[in-house]
C-alpha cells in the first residue's frame, strides 16, 4: 500500500478519535461505542472508506493495544489493592464464572442444543472485554473500591475462563468420541507459559526500569517493555494477554523504586486505542445478526443473566457493600476478542462444529460490543465512582 495512503488513513483515524472522544464527553455515550460505531461506518459493511490492505493491521494493533491494556491491569494487581478487595476480585471472579458456565450451559441444552456445543458456548461466555473496561474506566475518571475491584475483577478473570475452556473443550471432543487430551495439555502450556513470559519480562524490569528518570520509566523503556512482552509471548505461542498482566503484577510488587510505573503507558496508549477499537468496528459484519437465530437470542440473553446473578452473589459472599453486589454484574458485560478467540480455537479442534460457533460467536459479540460498554458506565454512574 503507498505510504500516501497509510499517512491518510492513520490521519483520518485518529482525528475521528479525537471527534469521538469529544461526543463522549459531551453526551456520556462511552468513546468505545462510538469508535466502533465510526470505524463500523467507514468499513466494508459501511462506505467502504478504509484501504482493503489497511484492515490486515488489526492484528498488529490489537496485539499492542491489548497488551498495553493488560499492563496496566496487571498494575492494578498490587499487594496493597488485594489486601483491600482481593476477598472480592477473587469471590466474585471465580463465582460469575461458575455461574456462568451453570447458567448459559443449562439453558442452551433446555432449548435442544447440543450438549458439545452448549458446553463450549458456556466456555466462551465467560470471556470479557478488558479494553473496553479500562477504557470506560478512564473516559469516566472513575476512582473508588468499586472501579478498584472492578479491574481487579477483568484482569483474572479471563484467566479463570481459559482453564474452564480447556477443560470444556477436552470434554466436548470425548462427547464427540475424540477425547485428546493434548488439547488440555496446549491449552494450560498457554496459561502456565504466559506467566513465565510476564515473570521472566517483569522481575528485571521491575528492578532496571526507572532509573535512568526517578520514579518512572522513560517512554522508550515503557513501549520496549510491552513490545518485548508482546512479542516473547506470540513467540513461544502463549497468552499475550495474560503475559501483560503478570507483567505489570510483577513490576507494581516489586519495584519499590518507582512511584509512577504505568504513567508513560498511560500517557501513550490513547492513539493505539483508537486504531483497535476503529478497525474492530471496520471488521464488524452486522449481517452475522440475522445467523445466530433464536438460540443466539438466548445466549446474549442467558449471559446476561449469569452475569447479574453471578456478580451478585459472588459479592455477596464476600461481604461487598450493597451497591457492589447491585451493578458488579452490570459492569461485566463486555465481551470481544478473547471470546472470538476461543471459538475459532475450538472451531480448529472440531471442525464439524466451526460454523454455527462462529456465527453465534460473532453475531453476539457486535451486540456485547456495542451495549456493554454503556451498561459498564451506567454501573460506574450507579456507585458514584465516574466524574
Amino acid at each position: 500500500m503507498e505510504i500516501y495512503k497509510i499517512l491518510l488513513t492513520l490521519g483520518c483515524l485518529l482525528l475521528a478519535g479525537l471527534v469521538a472522544d469529544t461526543v463522549g464527553r459531551r453526551t456520556r455515550i462511552p468513546r468505545v461505542t462510538l469508535l466502533i460505531l465510526f470505524g463500523f461506518a467507514a468499513g466494508q459493511a459501511g462506505f467502504d472508506l478504509l484501504p482493503r490492505d489497511f484492515q490486515a493491521w488489526y492484528e498488529f494493533l490489537a496485539t499492542l493495544a491489548l497488551t498495553m491494556v493488560a499492563f496496566l491491569l496487571g498494575g492494578k494487581l498490587s499487594e496493597r489493592g488485594l489486601r483491600q478487595n482481593g476477598k472480592e476480585i477473587l469471590a466474585v471472579s471465580l463465582i460469575v464464572v461458575i455461574i456462568t458456565v451453570a447458567v448459559v450451559g443449562t439453558g442452551l441444552v433446555l432449548l435442544g442444543v447440543p450438549l458439545p456445543v452448549a458446553l463450549l458456548l458456556s466456555a466462551i461466555a465467560t470471556a470479557t472485554a478488558p479494553a473496553a473496561t479500562q477504557d470506560v474506566v478512564r473516559q469516566t475518571h472513575a476512582r473508588g473500591p468499586f472501579t478498584d475491584t472492578l479491574l481487579g475483577i477483568v484482569a483474572i478473570d479471563d484467566v479463570w475462563g481459559l482453564i474452564v475452556f480447556s477443560i470444556l473443550l477436552v470434554v466436548a471432543k470425548a462427547i464427540i468420541g475424540d477425547g485428546s487430551q493434548a488439547i488440555l495439555m496446549n491449552i494450560l502450556w498457554e496459561i502456565g507459559g504466559a506467566v513465565a513470559v510476564g515473570a521472566i519480562v517483569g522481575l528485571p524490569a521491575a528492578y532496571l526500569t526507572g532509573r535512568l528518570q526517578d520514579g518512572e520509566p522513560m517512554q522508550a523503556e515503557a513501549l520496549g517493555l510491552v513490545f518485548l512482552c508482546a512479542g516473547i509471548a506470540l513467540w513461544f505461542e502463549v497468552s499475550f494477554l495474560l503475559a501483560g498482566i503478570v507483567t505489570g503484577a510483577v513490576v507494581v510488587n516489586f519495584a519499590r523504586h518507582h512511584n509512577r510505573p504505568f504513567h508513560e503507558i498511560e500517557q501513550i496508549e490513547w492513539p493505539f486505542m483508537v486504531l483497535f477499537f476503529m478497525l474492530a468496528g471496520a471488521m464488524l459484519n452486522l449481517s452475522s445478526l440475522q445467523d445466530i437465530g433464536i438460540i443466539g437470542v438466548a445466549y446474549i440473553l442467558l449471559r446476561l443473566l449469569s452475569r447479574l446473578f453471578g456478580g451478585w452473589l459472588g459479592a455477596t459472599v464476600a461481604g461487598a457493600p450493597h451497591l457492589h453486589r447491585k451493578w458488579i454484574g452490570i459492569a461485566l458485560v463486555p465481551q470481544a476478542g478473547v471470546a472470538l478467540g476461543m471459538a475459532l480455537i475450538a472451531g480448529n479442534h472440531l471442525p464439524e462444529l466451526k460454523e454455527p460457533l462462529l456465527a453465534l460467536v460473532i453475531g453476539s459479540t457486535v451486540v456485547f460490543e456495542l451495549v456493554g460498554p454503556i451498561l459498564t458506565q451506567t454501573a460506574l454512574q450507579q456507585v458514584g465512582e465516574d466524574n
